[in-house]
């Protein structure tokens, strides 16, 4: 297939680019209407767990948020309180939970945050919050 460009002045050419894609033996190959750009169709996302949502006046752990795989959640704390918030994982039923950690430090808030947490990729897995206050009142949501 040929497509003819106009080349207007001041340039006096038309520079070509070309997208390309690495075939299994790691050969270039251009894109072009006999070839294609090999997609995958997108996966089906099953639907999302409801929110784990709420308001804690005093110590409690909120739970379970059984999380869809691979994808962000998000942790949103709020409110006026004094106290903390840890995010902990079961994978037993919620029989053990164990707070969860990035390079040795367990996830702890003591403010108000609203950001992703967390990316789970284990089945079996459910989440919790482990809240204690002090004063005030501390709504929170973990959601996908």
């Amino acid at each position: 297939m040929s497509t003819s460009v106009d080349i207007l002045a001041p340039a006096g050419f038309v520079p070509q680019q070309a997208v390309s894609y690495a075939t299994a033996d790691g050969k270039a190959v251009a894109v072009n209407s006999t070839n294609p750009l090999p997609v995958a169709a997108a996966e089906t996302r099953a639907a999302t767990s409801a929110p784990l949502a709420g308001t804690a006046t005093s110590e409690t752990v909120a739970g379970p948020f059984a999380p869809q795989l691979g994808r962000e959640i998000v942790l949103t704390l709020s409110g006026t309180f004094g106290g903390s918030a840890r995010l902990l994982r079961s994978i037993d039923g919620g029989a053990t939970k164990i707070a969860t950690t990035v390079g040795g430090t367990a996830l702890s808030w003591s403010g108000p945050v609203n950001e992703v947490v967390w990316v789970e990729t284990e089945a079996a897995a459910t989440l919790y919050l482990q809240i204690a206050v002090n004063s005030g009142a501390i709504s929170y949501r973990v959601a996908q």
